[in-house]
């Protein structure tokens, strides 16, 4: 039945139209975004999870920039205790040197003096932005503080996030990692623990209690030099035995952040394929899918047109 009434195939090809036209908007969101889901109403499920793995990843970079800063103070402890450590050698160096008949050891002690005020130097300028590993806190005032560096974002199972951090104590005794417990800012004079504050005793020295900042040449007796002279180098031994292993120990703290920094890099990249995976438009399939719509609108424009002129035709049947 043909009615001019109701004219059921341009409805028919209208409808069609319409969502050829809602198909078309909805591929072009895909094709200028570039995203699948774009927002909850596309896939709530995939958009809950892409926007969450997006903030752990922002959260990622701030870990990576907080491993780089921690790295930083790292190294900048490191570099001060390899040259305290050379230092130190030559103040070993000397000692051996004033072991010889002969030697001027007030001259020598001329120079370890100089060394010991490069040491002082060097435990003052090995800080980063107001952070030094290489001093601690006075004995008896504080607990020496433990130091920490950034080392990861971790998101639970059940949803719970948390940074974790890699401690680092700072040990002021005389086999600990600090060379020594305070230093005054005003007069720059350093305290009496660490490794190179704390004393050892020299037996008939005019000073019996000594430490490698403070020893003195000079105020070794005649009668127990060669005492004095062995009891100085063992301290100094000593003293290198534990900057050594303090240096161990840094050196193996910024190979942890120099992985950790390898790892928090390559897990950002692959959170961001994941989401990607999850969310990303496939811009062949799409490019396709929106040349296929564009030749159904054109058709279905043509055919609504077509279903719209068979009420015309009508006309023709009154002539």
């Amino acid at each position: 039945m043909t009615s001019i009434i109701t004219n059921v195939a341009a409805m028919s090809a209208l409808q069609t139209l319409r969502s050829i036209g809602q198909n078309m908007e909805t591929t072009q969101a895909h094709v200028s975004s570039g995203l699948r889901v774009g927002d909850a109403s596309d896939n709530a499920a995939y958009w809950s999870i892409a926007t969450t793995m997006r903030s752990d990843n922002m959260a990622l970079s701030a870990v990576s920039d907080a491993l780089g800063l921690g790295a930083a103070k790292v190294d900048t402890a490191s570099a001060g205790m390899n040259a305290a450590i050379d230092v130190v050698k030559e103040i070993k160096a000397k000692l051996v040197t004033a072991t010889e008949e002969g030697v001027d050891r007030s001259k020598v002690q001329e120079e370890i003096s100089q060394l010991q005020k490069q040491l002082v130097s060097i435990a003052q300028g090995a800080s980063f932005y107001g952070e030094n590993w290489l001093v601690g806190v006075a004995t008896g005032t504080a607990a020496a503080p433990d130091k920490s560096v950034v080392s990861g974002f971790v998101r639970a199972s059940g949803g719970t996030v948390s940074v974790t951090t890699t401690k680092y104590a700072l040990d002021t005794t005389a086999a600990g990692n600090v060379l020594f417990d305070s230093i005054d800012a005003a007069t720059g004079a350093p305290g009496n623990a660490g490794i190179l504050g704390t004393t050892s005793t020299i037996t008939g020295a005019t000073v019996t209690d000594q430490s490698v900042y403070t020893l003195d040449l000079n105020s070794f007796t005649a009668a127990n030099r060669a005492t004095n002279m062995a009891e100085a180098l063992t301290m100094v031994e000593s003293a290198l035995k534990a900057m050594t292993s303090a240096e161990a120990k840094l050196g193996s703290l910024s190979m942890r952040i120099g992985l950790q920094e390898d790892f928090a890099s390559k897990l950002s990249d692959s959170i961001t394929k994941g989401v990607g995976r999850l969310v990303d438009a496939d811009m062949n399939e799409e490019s396709t899918r929106l040349k296929a719509l564009q030749t159904q609108q054109q058709l279905g424009v043509q055919a609504l047109s077509i279903a719209n002129s068979d009420s015309q035709s009508i006309l023709t049947l009154f002539r």
